[in-house]
């Protein structure tokens, strides 16, 4: 694991630390690593070249970085960060939760990190603001919970945005796409359907919406709305909207819904919400209903549990079930649905979306099938999806 360097104990001394950081908080001016180089070159401590380097680098997770953490978040397969107490810290990397040998010396230590994270992101965590999300400098997206909200000590949840997509290929090669199912993402883009990606949380959704959104010709336009920035598509001309907190007063707030009609102005080619988990899916679905390209993200178990997941969202913006089904049927295209197992993040379904006697209905089209060898199986909405993109009856080239 990619980290900073292991601490020999004279770097690990607590005296010599704790004269750095007072040294460097003494002085007014942002903390910078060449404030901290000088601090520690100042301290006398004859460390050596590689002794000095693994103290600056110790000292500046502490007082810029996520502290303890920051060795696991250095990681580049590192996407979750979880503090549940001193001794009791966890990290997902794609192969489930792992168990950490990371640990803080106290609870008040769990805290202080907690209300300094947050602080760098220019808001407050205190009795007054017990519940705090936050998205801080270095790609950070930063949850944190204080006592006596959460029972058992300071709650801290690090989400952490990678400032580059994986390609097609990278998700091929490790088993998250197959090629059948790979041939289905790429037409979806081409021919400009709109779709949702759904899963549950952590299972890569951003991830694969990402990588999709780079598969965009340059020439096209994407405006992505976002709660906290975290989509990273490679792609030339992509601009990004994201909501902001009212301040203690409660004034100065920006939600989703109205980044939305923001970004209509902004004449998108592909209007991209991030995450719909609120009232911004009617100004989504009306969007889309007006010759927009358009993609997002859903909380949702499977595929066709969106057909629920869709009328509760629509339910939150004032629409009723059928005018939600309605317009959710003429918006999207698609729901390509993914999933946590043993073998990592990968895509379960891909479906399709249409209106019938029932109302709105989401049918499987490509099922990731039990094979060893990785195929998929078609399902009842094949025929229909393979019009959409047309495809032959039988899965391959684009007509």
């Amino acid at each position: 694991m990619r980290g900073i360097h292991r601490l020999d104990p004279d770097v690990l001394d607590p005296a010599l630390l704790d004269s750095v950081r007072r040294s460097v908080l003494a002085q007014p001016g942002p903390v910078t690593p060449a404030r901290i180089a000088t601090a520690v070159q100042d301290s006398g401590r004859l460390l050596g070249t590689s002794g000095a380097l693994a103290a600056v680098e110790f000292i500046t997770a502490e007082l810029r970085g996520l502290g303890p953490l920051q060795n696991l978040a250095n990681d580049p397969a590192v996407t979750d960060l979880f503090v549940n107490g001193p001794d009791d810290v966890w990290f997902d990397r794609g192969e489930g939760l792992e168990r950490s040998s990371v640990t803080f010396p106290s609870e008040e230590a769990v805290r202080t990190l907690a209300v300094r994270l947050v602080s760098a992101g220019g808001r407050r965590l205190d009795d007054s603001y017990p519940c705090v999300d936050v998205r801080i400098p270095g790609g950070y997206r930063v949850h944190a919970v204080l006592p006596p909200v959460s029972t058992g000590g300071t709650l801290l949840s690090v989400r952490i945005a990678r400032e580059t997509s994986m390609t097609l290929d990278e998700l091929e090669r490790v088993g998250a796409v197959l090629p059948d199912q790979r041939q289905v993402l790429e037409a979806l883009v081409a021919h400009r359907r709109s779709f949702l990606v759904s899963g549950a949380t952590g299972s890569g959704k951003t991830t694969l919406l990402s990588t999709l959104l780079g598969l965009i010709p340059a020439k096209e336009r994407i405006v992505l709305v976002e709660d906290a920035a975290e989509l990273a598509p490679d792609h030339a001309h992509t601009v990004c909207l994201e909501a902001r907190h009212g301040n203690v007063e409660g004034a100065g707030g920006v939600d989703l819904a109205q980044l939305v009609r923001e970004a209509l102005r902004m004449r998108p080619d592909w209007l991209v919400v991030g995450e719909c988990r609120g009232p911004e899916v009617r100004e989504l679905l009306s969007a889309l209903n007006t010759g927009h390209s358009g993609a997002g993200t859903v909380h949702a178990n499977t595929a066709g549990s969106v057909v629920a997941r869709l009328a509760a969202l629509g339910a939150l913006a004032g629409l009723s079930a059928e005018a939600t089904a309605l317009q959710a049927a003429s918006a999207l295209d698609a729901v390509v649905h993914l999933e946590r197992s043993g073998a990592g993040r990968r895509v379960a379904s891909i479906a399709v979306v249409s209106y019938g006697p029932r109302g709105l209905a989401v049918e499987d089209a490509l099922l990731r099938g039990d094979s060893p060898a990785g195929s998929s199986e078609r399902g009842p909405g094949w025929d229909r999806l393979a019009s959409l993109l047309g495809f032959a009856r039988n899965l391959g080239a684009v007509a």
